[in-house]
């Protein structure tokens, strides 16, 4: 008789990382009625309907198309707009990089090595595209793979051959990745999600815009963005980020694609960013500014190269 059991275990794992957060009545991931209710909570049935609001609110008469995916731990609240549709990822990507990087080394029973810790800094912190295609090329497709599948990511697509900046992701996938990353889950230990946050709440000031706008000024931050023109002239720009301390624990996403500008991707993810804060947190009136425009940001993050044009 065929052994089941590595099959029956790697089934435990997927359902240990989904099952714990993934509330009953929540709306369904990868619902594309951005026009539909986005929130729901059993326990906080009035802060859901009144963020929903303010989610649509925010996105309303924005040039481009969004995805939002917001996961409050705490109170048992999901919010999804268009959850499931697949963007082109930029540099957030970077990420699921880090760890798959993470999970090699707790498979090989060994911590980083320094030159991994040096990659790992500069593509987390600096977002540098030298250290994310060598650690791409140093992981491998099939480890790569292997961390979606384990991670019940299973919307998100890599991108072709070395280009990384294209793999297609989701808001639904994206929250996932953020929840292996804040809670406990078979998939990276305490030492190896404690780095990646670390990591991810030194991101050098030109790059701290999009979620954090609007967060009380006593969160702990954990930030990743993207920003990609496509076909000639639309950005695709990206923010995700965990926010913790005191009684918080939440996640956002927000995914936008076909915006005119880089800037004006920025402002529609604060926009929807400030409300989520907002609303989570109506005590703490301390929120975070928004990133003031500024024209350096019109520049690719490089993390695909440029589309020809005509």
């Amino acid at each position: 008789m065929t052994d089941m059991r590595p099959a029956l275990a790697a089934i435990a794992l997927s359902l240990a990382l989904v099952a714990p957060w993934t509330p009953a009545h929540a709306a369904a991931p990868g619902t594309d009625d951005a026009a539909s209710q986005p929130c729901a909570s059993r326990r906080h049935p009035v802060v859901a309907r009144r963020l929903g609001h303010a989610i649509t609110s925010a996105l309303s008469a924005r040039t481009g198309t969004e995805a939002v995916g917001v996961y409050d731990h705490r109170r048992g609240l999901t919010c999804w707009v268009r959850g499931g549709r697949r963007y082109d990822s930029a540099s957030v990507v970077k990420v699921t990089v880090l760890g798959v990087l993470l999970r090699r080394a707790m498979d090989r029973r060994r911590s980083l090595t320094s030159r991994e810790r040096s990659l790992a800094r500069a593509m987390i912190t600096r977002s540098d595209n030298d250290a994310t295609s060598q650690l791409w090329r140093s992981l491998g497709r099939t480890r790569l793979q292997r961390f979606l599948d384990r991670a019940a990511m299973t919307q998100t697509r890599l991108g072709k051959g070395g280009y990384w900046g294209l793999t297609q992701i989701t808001a639904r996938d994206e929250i996932r990745l953020l929840r292996v990353l804040t809670h406990r889950n078979g998939l990276l230990n305490d030492t190896s999600r404690a780095y990646a946050l670390k990591l991810m709440s030194e991101v050098v000031s030109s790059q701290r815009w999009g979620v954090p706008a609007g967060a009380p000024k006593g969160s702990r931050m954990h930030l990743k963005n993207g920003w990609l023109p496509r076909h000639g002239r639309y950005w695709r720009v990206h923010s995700i980020g965990a926010f913790r301390g005191g009684d918080r624990d939440y996640t956002i996403v927000v995914l936008t694609q076909d915006t005119p500008s880089m800037s004006y991707g920025i402002r529609t993810i604060e926009r929807v960013a400030r409300a989520v804060h907002r609303h989570l947190n109506p005590a703490d009136t301390s929120g975070i500014p928004a990133t003031p425009p500024d024209p350096s940001w019109e520049t690719s993050d490089g993390s695909a190269v440029p589309e020809p044009t005509g």
